[in-house]
């Protein structure tokens, strides 16, 4: 999943009503703390239907360096408001669908993804199917959805899983152009669980710097935003100590 936010300095001059009425709460220009910027969000005006809110961050690590990458899985204390549908490869389906899956299956599944069908949004599989589903990698790969243990979505307690994933699970992973979107909740949440949830995604990312990464300064920046609103600049306080 990409996900888009906002750079105040690189808005065009021209802007629109919404814009111009979000500059009218606060001043874009400063940067400020978690829970002011989760406010001064909440005030912004509002579209029709209820926006994702998304923190983006911009790291000073080489993404061309394979050893560089930043990765990982951040469990949001507020869940992220949206309904996670899961595909899982498993020879127990009725006990995955029991837990929640969206759909479960071996061969079946498998007909799924070669026929082009992804109506879901994250693929788990149990230790011992992975030797069927290693097969898909060319398919679900490009796509995000391959399986791997080290984000949590290969393992044999499938019910576990299934419930961190719909509980506010999410997976970050830094883009070529060493940026990561995370989304963490919806604007019909409080300031507070969007605070929180900020808070908490802050840390994992930071806590996700590449052993390899020397420099002070992993963290260049951070924006506060929804998705129809502007960035919100938040306070190097809060992550300058990565």
């Amino acid at each position: 999943m990409v996900v888009f936010s906002y750079n105040v300095s690189l808005m065009p001059k021209v802007v629109s009503k919404r814009y111009k009425s979000a500059q009218a709460v606060a001043d874009l220009e400063k940067a400020y703390e978690l829970n002011e910027a989760a406010e001064i969000l909440q005030k912004m005006p509002k579209a029709k239907f209820d926006e994702t809110v998304t923190l983006s961050f911009n790291l000073s690590v080489d993404p061309t360096q394979g050893e560089q990458m930043v990765r990982g899985v951040v469990q949001l204390p507020h869940g992220s408001g949206k309904k996670v549908r899961v595909l899982v490869f498993t020879e127990q389906p009725d006990v995955a669908l029991k837990a929640g899956a969206t759909f479960a299956g071996m061969a079946d599944m498998i007909k799924k993804i070669n026929a082009n069908e992804f109506d879901f949004d994250v693929c788990v599989s149990t230790t011992a199917a992975m030797k069927e589903v290693r097969g898909l990698a060319r398919v679900l790969g490009p796509k995000g959805l391959m399986p791997n243990p080290k984000n949590g979505t290969v393992g044999d307690d499938i019910p576990a899983i299934v419930k961190a994933l719909q509980g506010g699970r999410v997976e970050f992973k830094m883009d070529k152009t060493g940026q990561i979107g995370v989304i963490i909740g919806k604007r019909s949440f409080t300031a507070q669980a969007i605070a929180d949830n900020a808070k908490t995604v802050i840390e994992t990312v930071g806590k996700a710097k590449p052993e390899s990464f020397k420099l002070p300064g992993f963290i260049k920046n951070v924006a506060l935003a929804s998705t129809m609103s502007p960035g919100i600049t938040l306070s190097k306080a809060l992550y300058g100590k990565y």
